[in-house]
């Protein structure tokens, strides 16, 4: 699906992408990183809206710095931008028709896939409407028909949760795994949050001024070695502590007040023993495992501990 080569950008003395390098086979992948990681620029540089100053790019074997590529990924590749794209003056079946046969489509095949694809993102009579009067998740659900509407193999979507409220936020990620685990599509999610991507993704690519820090499938880079599990511990926890901390256990203490106990693979048993020869006992326990935040957190530290 993608492969990068030393990829570079700069604007003026900022290195925006500094020698990016990532093979992706397909599927679906969440595009992770802080403010000014890259990731925006290296979005368009996908899509050849923007020319590298170094490396290469393949998308879905094509290069977007050749007129060729370029062309053929507007054919290939549906994009949901972060910004506003909507057309004024138009509601929304006449705008993801204009933009059908802009990529195109026929004026019937255009206007058809339009309605199917308003179906598909829930806009009902609601289509018929200027998008002037239209809610932030009523045109975020335009900008993903409008993407789907020639039924591209590849989805770029940028930030497609931004600005929804919880119900909003819901549907759309509905959206987007249906788009990935059932119809098929290859997906790069960029999203800042990352319950977004941990719910949507099976792969990650995490970037840092411009690299890559960390990527791999969400299943192996959050499994570790190392078990966790919570404890709701009652009675004198403070001996428990001294307990744990006496037998060489590894914890930490949540801001809720739960103890969260490194197992090293054994069992939970013996924890159970020590709690009551300390005067304490466990009213619940939890197993735990790392987090895509634990992962994204642990990344970003490496990255600025190696920072030049």
């Amino acid at each position: 699906m993608l492969s990068l080569a030393g990829l570079t950008k700069s604007y003026g003395s900022v290195r925006a992408l500094d020698g990016l390098s990532v093979e992706l086979a397909g599927g679906s992948v969440g595009l992770l990183g802080p403010n000014g990681a890259g990731k925006t620029t290296l979005m368009k540089l996908l899509l050849g809206l923007l020319e590298p100053d170094g490396g290469s790019a393949r998308i879905l074997g094509l290069d977007p710095s050749e007129p060729h590529g370029r062309h053929e990924l507007r054919r290939r590749v549906g994009y949901m931008p972060e910004g506003d794209c909507l057309l004024p003056g138009m509601n929304a079946v006449e705008m993801v028709t204009t933009l059908g046969r802009a990529i195109g489509l026929t004026d019937s095949d255009a206007m058809t896939r339009a309605h199917e694809t308003l179906d598909y993102v829930g806009l009902d009579e609601q289509r018929y409407r200027e998008m002037v009067s239209y809610s932030t998740g009523m045109k975020q659900r335009v900008k993903l028909a409008q993407a789907l509407a020639h039924d591209p193999p590849l989805l770029l979507l940028d930030e497609p949760t931004n600005g929804l409220d919880p119900k909003g936020r819901r549907h759309m990620l509905d959206l987007v795994h249906d788009l990935s685990h059932a119809q098929g599509k290859h997906v790069i999610l960029c999203s800042h949050q990352l319950p977004d991507v941990e719910r949507t993704c099976d792969q990650v690519v995490v970037l840092a001024r411009g690299r890559v820090i960390e990527s791999g499938t969400i299943a192996a880079l959050t499994r570790s070695e190392e078990r966790f599990v919570g404890l709701h511990v009652a009675g004198d926890v403070a001996a428990f502590e001294a307990g744990l901390t006496a037998h060489g256990r590894v914890f930490s203490r949540s801001e809720a007040g739960e103890l969260r106990v490194a197992t090293l693979g054994e069992d939970a048993d013996g924890l159970f023993a020590l709690a009551a020869s300390c005067g304490a006992r466990i009213e619940g326990v939890e197993e735990l495992r790392t987090s895509l935040e634990d992962v994204f957190l642990r990344a970003l530290r490496s990255a600025e501990g190696t920072r030049p």
